[in-house]
């Protein structure tokens, strides 16, 4: 019975240690990189394991590079997972490099990596370009016509430059802006409808791949149309401002006119109460003088009898004034 005992628990103890054993070392992963001819010690997998590195990450790349006649030393693929980089990405556009007999090193594929660009797609575009089409562009001719284009660029990726080069808003930005002067330059809208490859012309002129990550092949004119008639709507707008400034000159003026009119009626509504105040003293002068005796009752009458006598003369001359414009108006026929 005790021999049981000690025989069912060193099983167990074996069955134990082999699950930890297994886990901890894939001995699978090991057997598949022996049979495809990746030399990889079984220390190397437990050493991935120490650094936290997912052996399938490194050993199944490694595999496919050596199958396809690679020469990558397995610290190189775990260096650029470490690094934070995707290993089998890399490996995938080293054999898509060797297949279509494109120059790319490892240290180049690894640093486009790590650069945040996808080294599989840009070799990829290096064999099949990539066409980009640009938004609606509108520009304004010198006949002041509204032209709407659209184009299609066909570009290649520049792996050389793909560290530091500009990407793709770069290129539909340039192409945009060599649209917009190219139909600023045109002296009517009918030139751009009738020769609308003069604008890929001229953008393919100017160079404006530089400094991309992309080789521009060609630039085609997928669609053009008449917009608004800009300058007439500007001429329109212009002259409503003019009518709205002489509006409100006039209206300067009328409030000018208004003011100088308004102070001249206060200016005589206070000469009219001078005068009054003027008249007020009259009385109080006479008979001051009568209290003083300088004035008799003789001299007042007489003074009334010059102020009536002068009334009723001007009376009679305006009298005789009116009957002078009647006679001499004319008959009416």
């Amino acid at each position: 019975m005790p021999e049981i005992f000690w025989v069912v628990l060193v099983v167990i103890a074996v069955i134990i240690f082999l699950s930890v054993f297994l886990t901890f070392v894939p001995i699978g992963l090991w057997i598949s990189a022996l049979a495809a001819g990746v030399k990889v010690g079984i220390f190397n997998l437990v050493g991935m394991r120490l650094r936290r590195v997912v052996p399938s990450r490194i050993v199944s790349p490694m595999i496919k590079a050596t199958k396809a006649g690679l020469d990558i030393s397995i610290n190189k693929l775990e260096a650029h997972y470490l690094a934070g980089g995707n290993v089998d990405r890399v490996v995938n556009s080293l054999i898509a490099a060797q297949r279509a007999e494109i120059p790319l090193e490892f240290e180049r594929a690894a640093a486009i990596d790590l650069a945040g660009r996808n080294v599989l797609e840009a070799v990829q575009m290096s064999v099949n370009p990539k066409v980009i089409e640009t938004p609606s562009v509108a520009a304004v001719s010198k006949d002041g016509i509204e032209v709407i284009a659209k184009a299609r660029v066909t570009v290649r990726a520049n792996i050389d430059r793909l560290v530091g080069g500009a990407g793709e808003e770069t290129i539909i930005a340039r192409v945009g802006e060599g649209i917009v002067t190219t139909i600023g330059s045109s002296e009517s809208h009918k030139d751009v409808l009738e020769n609308p490859d003069k604008i890929s012309e001229t953008v393919l002129n100017k160079s404006l791949h530089a400094g991309t990550a992309f080789e521009i092949l060609s630039i085609d004119i997928a669609d053009v149309d008449v917009g608004r008639n800009i300058g007439a709507q500007l001429q329109t707008d212009q002259a409503e401002a003019d009518k709205r400034i002489a509006q409100a000159k006039a209206e300067e003026r009328r409030a000018m006119a208004v003011a100088r009119e308004q102070e001249m009626v206060a200016q005589v509504q206070e000469m009219r109460a001078k005068v009054v105040e003027a008249e007020a003293e009259v009385p109080q002068a006479i008979s001051a003088a009568f209290r003083e005796g300088k004035l008799g009752v003789m001299d007042y009458y007489n003074m009334q009898n010059v102020i009536s006598d002068t009334k009723m003369r001007e009376s009679i001359s305006g009298m005789d004034h009116a009957s002078t414009q009647k006679e001499e108006k004319p008959p009416i026929k």
